[in-house]
């Protein structure tokens, strides 16, 4: 764990790989789980002003569950998520022709209907951050869902803190993403180095 301003973050986000590979997993993370995806305050109000205009771009099943359980629902410990359809995927998801889930208020956003793009907790996948009340956690979310994304990342040589620049960019800034970055760069020059040094 290192410390950057008011945030913690796991080395994890530097160690792991990631690329979302699609075709392979479907967008099973919109499907999968027993849970909605994490809403802060501010998006359940931007959920309730902008779904009208998200709702053009939802499915009947969706737009149901909605109806009944309301724009998004409130777990046992009081955290906002997204509405589920029938405890299954995301009311808030859609298909393509070749049944991969994509996000309704995101394509909203792509048509520049709304300017809300779509939940932090799913811009960042598979980061998760915890809120505290001095600090914010940031670590690195693990799922066997995810596994082809896993190996795709290995393949690209891609970090998982740089898959998801635009995301981090969005929470905390450009100024942090640019420091988040120098520090990553020179733990992976320590760690070559230790390496380099344990095999001569």
């Amino acid at each position: 764990m290192f410390q950057l301003g008011k945030t913690i973050i796991s080395e994890d986000i530097l160690d792991n790989e990631f690329v979302c590979n699609l075709a392979n997993c479907k967008g099973e993370c919109c499907v999968a789980g027993e849970a909605g995806a994490p809403l802060t305050k501010e998006e359940t109000i931007l959920l309730e002003e902008l779904f009208p205009k998200i709702k053009t771009f939802l499915r009947k099943e969706g737009i149901e569950a909605i109806k009944t359980q309301g724009k998004y629902t409130t777990n046992p410990i009081g955290d906002f998520e997204t509405t589920l359809v029938d405890g299954k995927e995301c009311a808030y998801a859609i298909f393509d022709d070749k049944e991969i889930a994509q996000c309704g208020i995101e394509k909203a956003f792509n048509k520049g209907v709304i300017p809300f793009q779509k939940p932090i907790s799913c811009h960042l996948y598979p980061i998760r951050i915890h809120e505290y009340k001095q600090l914010t956690a940031i670590n690195y979310h693990s799922w066997p869902i995810c596994n082809d994304a896993c190996a795709l990342g290995t393949k690209l040589k891609v970090p998982t803190y740089q898959f998801v620049k635009d995301a981090l960019v969005r929470k905390f800034g450009v100024e942090w993403y640019e420091e988040l970055d120098r520090v990553a760069h020179e733990y992976y020059q320590n760690k070559s180095l230790i390496m380099k040094n344990k095999y001569n």
